[in-house]
């Protein structure tokens, strides 16, 4: 957590190091997320770049569901509001609304984008105009509770066949055992964002399994994908609960870090507050790569990348000088 609060001052210089104004600080206003710990993550970043700069920052919290906040973004975007100065958004948005931001190479010098991914880089640039600069990355990640692995003497699944065997056993133990309220396996299964990401990492992870094959040939109506999708749908209602439908990242986490699952589907924001002093699974999770189909499998886990970036709205002589 402090590597990624450190990272959003320099993020913020990076946007508008050799900016051009007439003023050296301005008033601003920044757009954060507020899943798990992020927005407090943004707060005191954004406190110490301020501090550092001069510039007064104010920071303004957004929808949880990814969504939402895309829907949020177009809508101020298309309305030209200058509410939101610096806007803070997932990888696979720039295509959908480059046409409202600056092109950063603009304003940015010659080497802003050098210590990168190229693959960063390139999703971050459209039509040849740089519109965002990263913050950082996520991927998805199989968290599991190694206390109750070993005292059912059972293995981290590498399969999902094995993970539902798995999860299926210990939830009836710990049912038996007297926690009425023990579950399998927590996923996002809300109709979002969150709920495309698990799908495919359920899909890619079934052999020839995925949306487009080599030749660029739209490939999801496969048996791989029927395989996936009819596999997750048995989930629900024996190792998830019902609700499951209805789960963001945080109601899950809610869930898995209150002591009442075994398995769960998440991103690695998910490991500090799992492991702060008030959870009550502190020392008892480990963190694995997802589950992939049996045999034969792909030749990676199937897990989906996420990049968070942030990208400037406001006109260039509304910057300040000092970013």
């Amino acid at each position: 957590m402090k590597h990624l609060k450190s990272l959003l001052p320099a993020a913020l210089i990076t946007l508008c190091a050799g900016v051009p104004s007439v003023s050296s600080a301005a008033d601003l206003t920044i757009s954060c997320g507020a899943v798990g710990a992020e927005l407090q993550l943004c707060k005191e970043a954004v406190e110490a770049w301020s501090k550092q700069t001069g510039n007064n920052v104010e920071v303004v919290s957004t929808p949880n569901s990814a969504t939402e906040r895309l829907s949020f973004y177009q809508q101020i975007l298309s309305a030209q509001s200058t509410d939101i100065d610096i806007i803070q958004i997932d990888m696979v948005w720039p295509g959908m609304l480059a046409k409202h931001l600056m092109d950063l190479r603009e304003v940015l010098p010659a080497n802003a984008t050098q210590g990168y991914f190229q693959a960063q880089v390139d999703n971050a640039t459209v039509n040849g105009r740089l519109v965002t600069m990263p913050w950082f990355t996520d991927s998805g990640l199989l968290y599991y509770r190694k206390d109750l692995l070993a005292k059912y003497d059972k293995q981290v699944p590498q399969t999902w066949e094995e993970m539902t065997a798995t999860a299926r056993d210990v939830q009836q133990a710990e049912r038996t055992a007297g926690n009425p309220n023990a579950w399998g396996y927590i996923f996002q299964g809300r109709a979002y964002e969150g709920l495309t990401c698990n799908a495919l990492e359920w899909i890619s992870s079934q052999p020839e399994g995925g949306l487009v094959n080599p030749r660029g040939d739209i490939v999801v109506n496969s048996q791989a994908s029927r395989a996936a999708l009819t596999m997750a749908k048995s989930w629900v209602g024996d190792i998830s609960p019902r609700g499951v439908l209805n789960y963001t990242e945080e109601e899950g986490r809610g869930v898995f870090q209150s002591g009442n699952a075994l398995f769960m589907r998440n991103w690695p924001y998910v490991w500090a507050l799992v492991q702060s002093q008030d959870s009550a699974v502190k020392d008892k999770v480990g963190v694995a790569p997802l589950p992939e189909a049996a045999c034969p499998a792909p030749m990676h886990p199937p897990s989906v990348a996420g990049v968070w970036r942030y990208r400037v709205t406001a006109p260039i002589q509304n910057l300040p000088q000092n970013w």
